[in-house]
């Protein structure tokens, strides 16, 4: 298991490594729905995602109207333009309320760029200092290479393979199952 106080540091450290490069993260605002619709079309997303092509602001719209109270939106801009969202499902069962699923998106001109290293820091800061998951897993398609490094980078271990997972390009593609487990925060000294 991870431990809070090491996971925090390391992702606070990330965190503000990234914003002193420009990459700055914060909530999902609803005027953000056409440049998150417009993100979910790139070729590049789409090719790491299991988004359908020609997602429209309307369904996407749709899609984020669904989210929990306590779910986690946040997105990540340079100079002003949004080149990334992350989501962060927290589990709604109460014998899995102590996870959340991960999802993320980075347009494909700013990949490589730290985006996706500021999004998933955020998340994990928000996870164990806020929230007080334990656990957070996500789905990634086996030949995702950075991504996969990224995941790694913040404590995730491949759990398991799924064979066939999704169509891309007219092949079924193999996912890996990732998580990243994280002991329980500390009491308080009172």
């Amino acid at each position: 298991m991870t431990q809070h106080n090491e996971s925090k540091s390391a992702a606070a450290v990330m965190l503000a490594t990234m914003a002193s490069r420009g990459v700055v993260v914060r909530a999902f605002e609803p005027a953000d729905m056409d440049a998150i619709a417009e993100l979910a079309t790139l070729p590049g997303v789409r090719h790491g995602t299991l988004l359908p092509p020609f997602i429209s602001p309307a369904v996407t719209a749709e899609r984020f109207s669904k989210k929990s109270d306590s779910d986690v939106r946040m997105c990540a801009t340079i100079e002003g333009r949004l080149v990334g969202q992350l989501g962060l499902m927290v589990q709604q069962k109460p014998r899995r309320s102590h996870g959340a699923m991960l999802g993320i998106m980075v347009h494909d001109d700013y990949v490589g760029r730290g985006v996706g290293t500021a999004l998933v820091a955020a998340a994990i800061e928000c996870a164990d200092q806020s929230l007080g998951l334990r656990r957070i897993g996500l789905t990634v398609f086996a030949d995702n290479a950075p991504a996969i490094a990224l995941y790694r980078k913040f404590g995730f271990v491949v759990e398991g393979r799924s064979r066939g997972f999704a169509m891309r390009a007219g092949k079924l593609v193999d996912a890996l199952h990732m998580a990243r487990l994280a002991a329980a925060p500390p009491f308080a000294q009172a």
